[in-house]
């Protein structure tokens, strides 16, 4: 994820040529989409004339639809970005009784030859029998690397003695290069209304992983100490495992749910028989509920967000350990860095405030606050230490077939962290 004005330039075009419009309370029902204006109708009028009514009733009939934008960012570490988005859905069945399902991609490539592509997909088949849900995610990165546990801004890997080899403590941070493929597949049975149980598989590569340190010592580094001390290479190292799975879904969309209840339990178990570097068992919990706050105006929703991943058994590599961003979208910590905090376990909290800020429903804002927590190998315990974060955002409805939209997040957190953070669609 990029973390300055990916697409800054399409809200500010999108923008400019709705004017200020700003929402006060309506008389009207809000929610139709004959109402609504977004991006994808707004250039396909802008560069094929103005949409025709006929088309528009024959895509709702259809209950499909496709959208792609094309997206541009700076960044220090990243450098200059450009690259496209694309979000579809499509019903399989009666939409009474069948989930909407979506596809969203992305793909960018930067002056500092840093690149990334992104392709996620949750599919449900008619009458919500069966539900595929998966991610890909092939790119390079470099990330900023404090190390494990919460607490302080940072604590360092400790003093190690191996072999008469002797390593002082490292509390500083240190950049981190590497190249990474991951690709995670769910399929789930419906077992009984908004319930469904089912497997999967997961496989994380890592490789050409380089401590980007200029004259630190590799000894220094959190990902080269923590892979010696474990048992990992310290340039690439995989974790792949059997996902068993447990779901209760009676959201109303997924992209942007006005009301229901997600939760999602998985079982990990990293196998060396899939290519493993050792064998891990880990519980993953997430929970999300929504609250829609209006019937004239269901976009105001009140919204909760629990994310858990703890280390039941064995060992699992550095850069796999769970922490901020650690979700499949990588959205989790606005106000922090991808991988600022992390540890063996990993706890996270978020509450979020969503509201229209013009009467066609193009532009929405948030305001949200969230904490995590996360352990070390030393004598950080899960829950000790929580690290808070809050801030604002703004959103431009992308697509309001499949309610895409283009987030644009304002986050400020402990240690004096801040930053913009976007993405495409709500952040959970």
């Amino acid at each position: 994820m990029l973390s300055i004005c990916r697409y800054a330039f399409v809200a500010c075009l999108v923008i400019l040529s709705t004017g200020t419009l700003f929402a006060q309370t309506s008389a009207n029902p809000a929610d139709s989409l004959e109402s609504q204006r977004d991006a994808n109708g707004f250039l396909s009028s802008f560069f094929g004339g103005k949409s025709n009514p006929a088309d528009t009733a024959k895509k709702k009939k259809k209950h499909s639809t496709w959208s792609v934008l094309p997206s541009a960012a700076y960044n220090p570490s990243v450098g200059f970005a450009v690259g496209a988005i694309a979000s579809g859905g499509k019903y399989f069945g009666n939409p009474d009784n069948t989930t909407l399902s979506v596809i969203n991609a992305g793909a960018y490539i930067s002056t500092n030859k840093l690149s990334t592509f992104e392709f996620k997909h949750n599919a449900f088949s008619s009458q919500n029998r069966w539900n595929l849900q998966g991610t890909m995610q092939i790119g390079k990165t470099i990330a900023k690397d404090n190390g494990l546990g919460t607490g302080r801004r940072s604590f360092g890997d400790g003093e190690l003695h191996m072999g008469d080899q002797h390593y002082p403590n490292n509390p500083d941070e240190y950049p981190v290069r590497y190249g990474y493929i991951k690709i995670n597949e769910r399929i789930y049975r419906k077992l009984a209304d908004h319930i469904f149980a089912g497997a999967g598989l997961s496989f994380n590569f890592y490789n050409h992983i380089d401590d980007d340190r200029k004259d630190i010592p590799i000894a220094v580094t959190h990902n080269y100490r923590y892979s010696i001390k474990n048992g990992y290479s310290p340039n690439a190292y995989q974790a792949n495992g059997i996902l068993i799975n447990f779901q209760f879904n009676n959201r109303d969309q997924p992209n942007r749910p006005f009301r229901g209840i997600y939760a999602d339990v998985i079982l990990k178990e990293n196998e060396t028989w899939l290519g493993s570097d050792r064998k891990a068992l880990q519980l993953k919990v997430e929970f999300r509920k929504y609250w829609s706050l209006s019937e004239s105006n269901p976009e105001k929703v009140l919204a909760f967000w629990h994310w858990a991943s703890y280390l039941l058994n064995g060992s699992v590599p550095y850069l796999d350990l769970p922490g901020t961003g650690s979700d499949a979208y990588g959205r989790i910590g606005r106000a922090f860095i991808i991988g600022r905090f992390k540890g063996l376990s990993f706890v996270y909290n978020e509450a979020e405030y969503r509201f229209p800020l013009t009467d066609n429903k193009l532009l929405s804002g948030v305001t949200f606050v969230n904490v995590e927590s996360a352990n070390n190998q030393r004598n950080i315990q899960l829950f000790r230490y929580w690290e808070p974060g809050a801030g604002v955002g703004l959103r431009l409805l992308f697509n309001k077939y499949t309610r895409s939209n283009l987030c644009i997040d304002y986050g400020r957190g402990s240690y004096g962290s801040s930053g913009f953070f976007l993405g495409l669609n709500e952040v959970f």
